[in-house]
């Protein structure tokens, strides 16, 4: 972007089609190019097929045996995959955390396609490896603000990795863990450390039962995955209740100590820089606090919230990050980058080397081989795309449409708390909410209520959530997710709610205006609607008799 003004006009332009420029190069590609932007413009959702139907157009199990032209291959494309995707374009997909993307990542794939350049060693990848360094230093440097001799001393170094670029958060969270695990049951006189020796050896030399990593219930499922493919066990992820949707740092420090006492080592203690659920994030720094305390590895896991460091007016919510040992990153959540872009970040340039590995033919020691650092091995140029999105976009560019995704989230939240049928459930911290569809009345009549009555009436609420998210999903205008979670004023209940999360720049406030008044009108033609009207008047009754 350079020197431009940034303004809301200039990022509006660029997540919307680009003029028409007639070439004669592809005429196929042309053509599914046009449909498929006709598609993203014309159609809200998918069309009403179900699942069923189009597993009828992808049941044959045979490779076919006679090759078919392309133009043929491109038709049925698009009548079978393209006029059924999901349409994560729409300002009215405000479900999930796929967004719309700027119209320059479609000539920029093909370039990437194209060049086909595999990440894992510098044979197959001169130019791109230096790339994808510089793109882990700039996220290195928004994380932890190192100076200038720093980067230049490690940006570029064999012997060292600021970072490890890969397929997204899951694999990222399990490569910062992995580096975690072999640092902690690393190599001692006599031991060869864990990743020689493996984990019964270690847990002899070093005596202790488990390993454990700690978080909250709202900690993401790839640390369950995490555990399990580290051969530490799922039974020894420790997630503690939040009610109040983070993790407390008094009850970590109370349960990592316990832990500990019971011969066993706390190997992490994970903080959530934005939760997938509902989008708070934990207080990172108390939290650094506590695993400082307890000698543990402090890894954040920022896959959504991360990008928020790029907005000086809502950075602050992060604080804290700058003293994990390791952050997760995903480009393709809020830095509008395609799907496969996820970055695990480490604070010491040499703790990548715990986990470093080399082969004769391919990663050998002393190369500067990306391979040698990361869980994956043949990689595609993924890293070019966050490269050109940084530079388009820019911090300031990022910054407005953090600090706006944010402002919509809030204003939405208002526009629920002013509806007397709705109940807010969780306030926005970042640009994803949760509320739920309550007769007016009834939320006054919960609070007066007994626990059991309580519990009672969340059950038929719960249940008209879930009947209003499906028919809104089934009727294709628009499309809000739903979950299930521990709400601060129901103590010991899990209840259902809407899940969305604001961060498509073209979702407007009269997208969701209406978004609203649809679920509004669903529900009140529902007969579980009517029930729980006449459970309000009748507990009305009940209280002036």
């Amino acid at each position: 972007m350079g020197e431009a003004q940034v303004s809301l006009e200039h990022l509006f332009r660029v997540f919307t089609k680009p003029e028409h420029k007639d070439s004669k190069l592809a005429q196929i590609e042309q053509h599914l190019s046009d449909n498929i932007l006709d598609f993203l413009s014309q159609h809200v959702v998918t069309k009403k097929t179900s699942l069923e139907e189009v597993e009828k157009d992808f049941a044959d199990a045979f490779v076919p045996e006679s090759p078919e032209f392309v133009s043929t291959h491109a038709e049925s494309l698009l009548n079978k995959l393209v006029a059924h995707s999901v349409n994560t374009y729409s300002p009215t997909f405000i479900g999930h955390m796929t967004s719309a993307l700027p119209y320059f990542h479609l000539p920029l794939s093909k370039l990437m396609v194209g060049l086909n350049q595999n990440l894992v060693k510098i044979e197959t990848s001169k130019a791109f490896t230096p790339l994808e360094r510089q793109v882990l230093g700039m996220m290195h440097n928004l994380i932890y603000g190192e100076s200038d001799a720093f980067y230049e001393d490690y940006l570029h170094s064999s012997r060292h990795a600021l970072g490890a670029f890969c397929s997204g958060g899951t694999i990222a969270n399990i490569t910062a863990l992995w580096v975690a695990r072999n640092k902690c049951l690393g190599p001692a006189p006599g031991f060869s450390g864990v990743a020689k020796a493996g984990l019964a050896a270690a847990y002899r030399h070093y005596d202790i039962n488990n390993l454990g990593v700690l978080c909250s219930k709202r900690g993401h499922y790839s640390l369950s995955k995490a555990v399990d493919v580290l051969g530490i066990g799922r039974e020894q992820l420790i997630t503690l209740p939040a009610p109040r949707q983070t993790l407390d740092p008094e009850k970590a420090l109370q349960v990592g100590k316990r832990y500990a006492e019971q011969g066993n080592k706390l190997l992490a203690i994970v903080g959530v820089g934005g939760t997938t659920e509902t989008g708070h994030i934990d207080p990172l720094d108390e939290l650094a606090d506590v695993a400082n305390e307890l000698g543990c590895w402090f890894h954040v896991d920022a896959a959504w919230g991360g990008a928020t460091l790029f907005s000086s007016q809502n950075g602050y919510k992060l604080k804290g990050i700058e003293r994990a040992d390791s952050v997760t990153i995903d480009a393709h959540k809020q830095m509008y980058v395609p799907m496969g872009a996820g970055m695990a970040l480490f604070k010491n340039p040499e703790d990548a080397n715990a986990v470093r590995h080399h082969a004769q033919y391919i990663l050998r020691a002393g190369s500067k081989d990306l391979g040698s650092t990361t869980l994956e091995g043949s990689r595609n140029g993924m890293a070019m795309m966050v490269y050109s999105a940084l530079h388009i976009f820019g911090r300031r560019g990022y910054e407005l449409l953090i600090d706006r995704s944010i402002e919509k989230a809030k204003a939405f939240a208002d526009m629920i708390s002013r509806h007397p049928d709705f109940e807010l459930t969780t306030t926005p911290t970042l640009s994803l909410l949760t509320y739920r569809v309550v007769p007016a009345g009834l939320q006054a009549l919960m609070q007066s209520s007994d626990m059991n009555t309580c519990r009672e009436i969340n059950e038929k609420i719960d249940r008209l959530v879930v009947s209003v998210q499906k028919q809104q999903r089934e009727a294709g205008k628009s499309f809000v997710s739903r979950t299930r979670l521990e709400a601060e004023n129901y103590p010991g209940q899990c209840i259902t709610v809407f899940r969305v999360v604001l961060a498509n720049p073209l979702t407007s406030h009269n997208d969701l205006a209406a978004i609203l008044a649809e679920q509004h009108l669903i529900a009140t033609k529902t007969a579980l609607w009517d029930q729980l009207v006449l459970d309000v008047e009748k507990q009305s009754e009940r209280l002036s008799a």
